[in-house]
């Protein structure tokens, strides 16, 4: 318990907060330099049973044909930074437009101008009624046409000439310009150097810098500047607030230290406007805090402010992270009412609602609406289809809009190839997985943060503790630095790997980081804490993001439900159920989801047909995972009719079976008189392309064991070392006990030699088998000389585990 305690110390912070910046570009990851050639080694058939084309195959294609046309197909805005009307000269002086002119068409690669040039040339400024108007239009036109080089040595020039006025007024547009040209840190090191001579940096200067880091990712800069700025004196104005504002909201900072930092702008008279508030119900959107967006709202009006499209689609885009969608459809009716038309952003902020609410076909029809009214579905449109196709379990259709896409020519971004490399691994198709992260480079694309975080929590949902590592060590080494999504998804990764005190060191580092937990990272501990069964730790961490830290959100209960479950709390357990049911709790379609799944994992069957039931009753639609925990506790329960009609039901809404719901029908079929077709239907997954795991070559194991079919049992085992699965304790107990319940004890004994030899350490129930059985057929001497002789079969048994085989025959001996 010593390890559940240094849970929440960490977790009561009071320093400021801080976020973290995006890496550097990245080069792209070779699969093979993190040992990937071992984690895909089953083959992908080109048809399945039923002669359709395998759709990894079609995927593939698509992407190359996509690939191939891209240069043909023009999509979106241009890209030329120069679009537009050309800069307007009017306001400079014939002096001024005379000096801009030899600037800009200056060949500076060939004969940079040195000091004394620049002298001659720009000395005519200083002599002008305001030279401080020219100089800033000069400025601001060669940042204009990206000459960042002559308008930092115009800047060097203002300095050297000590012309104060103009190099105050010019500081905040050559900063700008230094940004636009990506040269932030330059930026920021000539502030500094100002700052150092005795220049006077105003608010204005200060803002553009924070601006600079804000627009870079750099919001844990952004932030330090801001703080500074306010402890050299200078107060920031309505812009400043509004940038920082973003920042927050880019960071996902706490919603109490935003609310703090509202208090202090109205404090220190500084009156919010409508830019203020739009970026403030953004800010919601991370912690899904749609009652606070409403509010806002509500001030927006009450500060005598109209609500404009912006106001709207931040409002729109909190409900879909909220997975409000009746909500979001209210905002909807209400935009459309006060005048304004529902653009591209307005539809995917509905449609990612209804998709995250599971209402697919809701979403479906918002898709077939926006293209009734001339509105084409982007690429945000798709991928955010197909990313709730593949959380329903719906590949196939998830697929499906993959191909619409591309047919249409909307070429798939980064984004899009996120989505699928997710859907792919969390079906444990590494090799279609890796297939599409090889088509990244293929489309012009690059990895980016969100993959590097996908391939973690694949591996980590996996089990597979060393790829976890291997893929982390190899997104620092391409130049990514762990933001908080990285961490969030390691504690996540490391905790299902069972690595729990790992998962806490990655948690204890992210602070240390100066990165503030978010509500994803709450519920990544929690989630963590429910593995383990520590549901009163878990209590402490809810009760102490309710004391400000962090809203609790419905995974977070879902947590604390798991925690009751894996602790067999069944009592707290039904008793949290009873709050949902009767409307204590807000009851929202993932908790009710989660009870169908801790009730199926608990055995309770009547509870677990109640909570599905309830779920049918307030039509919510069921995802794989609900369909599964049916299917899982019926086939537990041999009710194969019931098992059936879940599988049936399956099919029919379009639900791509997982390896879970293959794993389930083994089971049911393992114990049943029809045993034969638990390996039938593992067939079935191996010609589906799909990766059996260890559960799935046990369970048709223990079918044959069970029926004295160890010819078959010992062919399954072969097939499953051949797939690159070792064998566990399992797997070794169910032939010992079915060698030793036919009186084969040297058959038995020779496994066990077997097992100890390929390094699988036997448990108790390895040895229980042996002597129960000796003892049930009457050799208590054979028995005991067994327990004596132990220590030759297994040199690593300790003295206490023979005592306790000795006392365990004895008992049942007398």
């Amino acid at each position: 318990m010593e390890m559940v305690e240094r849970v929440a110390v960490p977790l009561l912070l009071g320093s400021p907060p801080s976020g973290s910046g995006s890496g550097s570009a990245p080069t792209l990851w070779k699969p093979n330099s993190v040992g990937m050639m071992n984690i895909g080694t089953s083959t992908s058939t080109s048809t399945s049973t039923s002669g359709a084309p395998n759709p990894m195959s079609t995927l593939i294609e698509d992407l190359n044909s996509t690939s191939q046309s891209r240069q043909r197909v023009t999509l979106g805005r241009s890209s030329d930074r120069k679009r537009g009307k050309p800069w307007s000269t009017q306001r400079l002086s014939p002096v001024g437009q005379h000096v801009l002119n030899t600037l800009t068409h200056w060949n500076w690669n060939s004969s940079p101008l040195d000091q004394q040039d620049l002298d001659h040339f720009l000395r005519p400024l200083l002599e002008l009624p305001n030279p401080s108007s020219d100089i800033v239009e000069i400025m601001k036109a060669l940042g204009f046409n990206n000459q960042h080089e002559q308008a930092l040595a115009l800047f060097h020039w203002l300095r050297t000439a000590n012309h104060s006025h103009s190099t105050s007024s010019s500081i905040p547009i050559i900063i700008k310009i230094l940004a636009k040209a990506g040269r932030v840190s330059s930026a920021a090191s000539l502030l500094l150097s100002l700052q150092n001579d005795g220049v006077h940096i105003d608010v204005y200067a200060y803002t553009s810098l924070i601006s600079a880091y804000s627009r870079s990712g750099r919001y844990r800069d952004a932030v330090n500047l801001f703080n500074k700025m306010q402890q050299d004196g200078c107060s920031p104005t309505l812009i400043t607030y509004n940038v920082v504002f973003n920042v927050y909201g880019k960071m996902g900072v706490p919603w109490s230290t935003v609310t703090a930092l509202l208090h202090a702008m109205n404090s220190h008279g500084v009156a919010p406007d409508l830019y203020t508030y739009n970026t403030l119900i953004s800010c919601c959107r991370r912690g899904s805090l749609y009652e606070e967006a409403v509010q806002l709202f509500g001030d927006i009006k009450s500060a005598g402010f109209t609500p404009d499209k912006v106001t709207y689609n931040a409002l729109l885009d909190v409900f879909g992270k909220s997975r409000r969608p009746k909500e979001a459809m209210q905002v909807l009716k209400e935009m459309e009412a006060n005048g304004f038309s529902p653009s591209i952003v307005t539809y995917n902020s509905l449609i990612s609602a209804y998709a995250k609410g599971g209402l697919l076909e809701e979403a479906l029809d918002l898709k077939a609406q926006m293209a009734h009214k001339g509105i084409q579905p982007d690429v945000f449109t798709y991928t955010t289809l197909m990313s709730g196709f593949e959380k329903a379990g719906k590949d196939d259709f998830a697929i499906q809009v993959f191909q619409e896409m591309t047919a249409v020519g909307c070429r798939p971004n980064i984004c899009t190839f996120n989505a699928l490399i997710k859907m792919y691994g969390n079906r444990g198709k590494f090799v279609e997985m890796m297939k599409v992260f090889d088509q990244i480079k293929v489309c012009n694309c690059s990895p980016d943060i969100v993959t590097w975080n996908t391939l973690l929590a694949v591996f980590g949902q996996n089990g597979m503790h060393s790829q976890v590592s291997g893929i982390f060590k190899e997104m620092k080494r391409a130049g990514f630095v762990p933001e908080r999504d990285t961490f969030n998804t390691l504690i996540s990764a490391y905790s299902r790997c069972g690595s729990f005190d790992q998962a806490m060191a990655v948690y204890k580092s992210m602070l240390e980081a100066g990165v503030v937990p978010d509500l994803s990272t709450y519920n990544a501990v929690l989630a963590a804490l429910a593995r383990g069964g520590l549901w009163e730790q878990a209590e402490k961490v809810l009760a102490e993001m309710k004391d400000g830290r962090c809203k609790p959100n419905e995974l977070s209960y879902s947590s604390l439900l798991h925690a009751y479950a894996n602790a067999k709390e069944i009592e707290r357990m039904n008793a949290f159920a009873e709050e949902i049911y009767s409307g204590s709790i807000e009851t929202r379609a993932i908790l009710l989801k989660t009870l169908v799944l801790v009730n199926s994992k608990s055995d309770l069957l009547v509870e677990t047909e109640r909570a599905f039931l309830e779920l049918r009753n307030r039509g919510i639609s069921p995802d794989i995972i609900t369909l599964n925990a049916m299917l899982s506790i019926y086939g537990r329960k041999q009710m194969v009719a019931k098992a059936n009609e879940i599988l049936n039901f399956m099919h029919e809404k379009g639900f791509t079976p997982s390896l879970t719901t293959y794993n389930s029908l083994m089971y049911m079929y393992s114990r049943s008189e029809n045993f034969q077709k638990s390996e039938e239907i593992l067939r079935e997954v191996l010609e589906k392309g799909m990766k059996p795991d260890r559960i799935s070559y046990n369970t048709v194991i223990y079918a044959y064991c069970r029926n004295g079919r160890m010819k078959e049992a010992s062919r399954i085992f072969s097939e499953m070392k051949d797939s690159a699965l070792v064998p566990d304790v399992v797997t070794y107990n169910t032939f010992v006990a079915t060698y030793a319940a036919d009186s084969m004890f040297a058959e038995a004994i020779d496994v066990v030699q077997y097992m100890i030899k390929q390094g699988c350490k036997p448990d108790q129930n390895t040895y229980n088998s042996i002597v129960d059985w000796y003892c049930k057929l009457s050799q208590r001497d054979e028995a005991k000389s067994f327990v004596k002789n132990l220590g030759n079969l297994d040199p690593h048994v300790s003295k206490e585990e023979e005592s306790r085989l000795l006392a365990r025959i004895a008992k049942m001996w007398p």
